[in-house]
């Protein structure tokens, strides 16, 4: 777990600053920076319409008895993909606008729930022994 939040906070940063670095001399300062804001405005809006989209399917699950289990994982996606768009760098981009799209979004849902059901099993092994 400690090696994990090192990569999250210090070696991601890093290359975050390396990204910009590279792409700023490649293309010029501005633009970087444009793309850079595109990307948050864009990712914003993305997130408000796929967040709006999704709650509707939520209530629409709900009103017919049925437990929204897909929405409500899609919703913490999508929910996530927002904190991290609003992250200045191309690679934090390149994962926010992977959640934020369905296409991407269904398997990235799918490793989520397996890993889950997996949590769960080891877990209930390890209660069952006692």
């Amino acid at each position: 777990m400690i090696l994990k939040l090192v990569l999250a906070f210090a070696l991601l940063p890093v290359a975050e600053i390396y990204v910009l670095m590279e792409v700023g001399s490649a293309i010029g300062s501005l633009n970087t920076i444009a793309i850079i804001l595109l990307t948050a405005v864009a990712g914003g809006y993305l997130a408000r319409a796929e967040g709006t989209r999704t709650y509707l399917q939520i209530r629409s699950h709900l009103d017919r008895g049925v437990i929204p289990q897909n929405e409500m994982i899609d919703a913490v996606l999508i929910f996530a993909a927002g904190i991290v768009l609003l992250t200045p760098g191309f690679i934090t981009d390149l994962a926010g606008l992977a959640l934020l799209f369905p296409l991407t979004r269904t398997p990235i849902r799918e490793w989520i729930k397996r890993w889950l059901r997996d949590k769960m099993d080891r877990t209930t092994i390890e209660i069952n022994r006692f």
